[in-house]
C-alpha cells in the first residue's frame, strides 16, 4: 500500500513574502494605520476617518428617515475610472511595459467623445458611438506608442509621458479653434451635451451611477479573459516575461508591443466617455489634467496588474474619493485621504525588498538541505578528511 505523502505546510512568514495579494492587503492596513496615527498628532478623533469611509460604503441614515444609498452609487462611480486607468496601467506591465500615459489616453478619449456630443445632432445610442469613438482615439494614441516602442526602440516611459502634454493642450486648441462657435464659449463651459450622449442613469436615486459602471464590469471581464484565457494573452505575457525567447518561439513581439499599448489606451479612452457622459448636461473645456490616469498606476501597482486586483484597488481608491467630501464634516482634514494614498503607493514599492528577503531565505533552506544531504562544499571537505 502506497504511502500517502503529505504536503509540507508553509510556513506564515514564507507564504506571505511569496504571496501579492497578502503584500497589497498589508500595504493597504499600514496606510490607513498611518492616517490613524497622523489624525492622533493633529488631536483629531480617527474614528471619523472609519466612520466617512462606512458611509460611502453602505450609504448613511437620511433626515427623513431610512436609509440614503446616494452615497453607496457615488462611491462605485468615483471608482470607474481609477478601475479603467488602472487596467490601462496593468495590461501594458503584463507585456514588459510601463504605461505612464494613460492621462493622455483619458483625455484623448474624453475629447473624442466630446466631438461626438456636441458636434452631431441628438439621436437614440449616441452614447455608444461616443463611448466606442473614445474607445478607438484611445487605442490609436496608445498604439503609436507601442508602434515607436517595437519598431525603433522609443522608450514609451519617455513617449507616453509627452504624449500627455499634447493630449492636454489639444483639447482647448481643438474645442476653442476648431468646433463651431455654438458648440463652446470663450468661458470655457460648452453647449449642452446632445440628450441621446448622455449615460443613462440606474438605482441609487440621486446619484451619477449609470450604465458606464456596467462598461466598466466588462472591461475587467475583457482584460481577464485576454489574459488567461486566449492564445493572444499567452503570447503577451510570453512577450512580457522574455521579448527574445518569445520571439524564438515564433511569437511577434513586434505586434504584440504594438497591440497591447493600444489595448491600453482603449480602456484609458473609455474612462474618458465615461466620466464625460455621466456625470452634468454639458462639459468644461479640459485646461488641466484630471490624475485617473496617474492614480491608474498606483492601482496596477496594488492590484498586482491582474484584473481583479484592479477591480478591488479601484474600489478602494473610490471609496476614499467619496469619502473625501465627508470627512470634512465630521471634522478631519480632507487632505488626509490624499496622504493615505500616497502611503499605499510608497508601501507598495517595498515589495521589492520583500522579494529579496525571500530570495535569500530560500538559498539559505537550499544550502540547508544539501548540508544535511552531504552536497554542500563543507559536507564534501568533511568527507575527505
Amino acid at each position: 500500500m502506497e504511502k500517502r505523502i503529505k504536503k509540507e505546510k508553509k510556513p506564515f512568514i514564507d507564504w506571505f513574502l511569496s504571496s501579492n495579494g497578502a503584500t497589497s492587503v498589508a500595504v493597504v492596513i499600514l496606510g490607513f494605520l498611518a492616517g490613524v496615527v497622523l489624525l492622533l498628532c493633529i488631536g483629531k478623533n480617527p474614528m471619523g476617518l472609519f466612520t466617512s469611509i462606512g458611509q460611502s460604503i453602505f450609504g448613511k441614515s437620511s433626515k427623513a428617515g431610512g436609509w440614503n444609498f446616494r452615497t453607496v452609487g457615488d462611491t462605485l462611480m468615483f471608482s470607474v475610472p481609477y478601475v479603467l486607468c488602472g487596467l490601462s496601467m496593468a495590461f501594458a506591465n503584463r507585456v514588459g511595459l510601463f504605461n505612464i500615459g494613460a492621462e493622455g489616453q483619458y483625455t484623448m478619449g474624453m475629447l473624442a467623445a466630446h466631438i461626438v456630443a456636441v458636434c452631431i445632432p441628438s439621436f437614440p445610442g449616441q452614447w455608444l458611438l461616443c463611448i466606442l469613438v473614445a474607445l478607438l482615439v484611445g487605442a490609436l494614441w496608445g498604439g503609436v506608442v507601442g508602434f515607436l516602442k517595437a519598431k525603433y526602440k522609443v522608450s514609451e516611459v519617455v513617449a507616453t509621458i509627452m504624449l500627455n502634454y499634447v493630449a492636454l493642450y489639444l483639447y482647448p486648441l481643438i474645442c476653442l479653434n476648431l468646433l463651431p462657435e455654438a458648440t463652446v464659449n470663450k468661458s470655457g463651459r460648452t453647449a449642452d451635451l446632445a440628450e441621446g450622449s448622455l449615460l443613462t442613469k440606474i438605482l441609487f436615486e440621486g446619484s451619477n451611477f449609470n450604465i458606464g459602471f456596467i462598461f466598466m464590469i466588462l472591461a475587467v471581464v475583457v482584460f481577464w479573459f485576454i489574459m488567461e484565457k486566449t492564445r493572444l494573452g499567452f503570447g503577451l505575457r510570453a512577450t512580457g516575461f522574455n521579448k527574445n525567447a518569445a520571439r524564438c518561439s515564433g511569437i511577434n513581439d513586434t505586434g504584440n508591443i504594438t497591440l497591447a499599448m493600444a489595448i491600453s489606451g482603449a480602456f484609458a479612452g473609455v474612462a474618458g466617455a465615461i466620466i464625460l457622459l455621466g456625470s452634468v448636461r454639458y462639459s468644461k473645456i479640459l485646461t488641466a489634467q484630471d490624475n485617473y490616469g496617474f492614480m491608474g498606476i498606483a492601482v496596477a501597482l496594488v492590484g498586482n496588474s491582474k484584473a481583479l486586483g484592479c477591480l478591488l484597488a479601484g474600489y478602494l481608491f473610490g471609496v476614499l474619493k467619496s469619502a473625501y467630501s465627508i470627512m470634512q464634516g465630521l471634522g478631519i482634514p480632507k487632505e488626509v485621504v490624499n496622504i493615505i494614498q500616497g502611503l499605499i503607493v510608497i508601501f507598495i514599492s517595498f515589495r521589492s525588498g520583500l522579494k529579496l528577503i525571500e530570495d535569500k531565505r530560500s538559498k539559505a533552506k537550499i544550502r540547508s538541505i544539501k548540508e544535511k544531504s552531504g552536497e554542500s562544499p563543507k559536507a564534501e571537505k568533511e568527507a575527505q578528511k
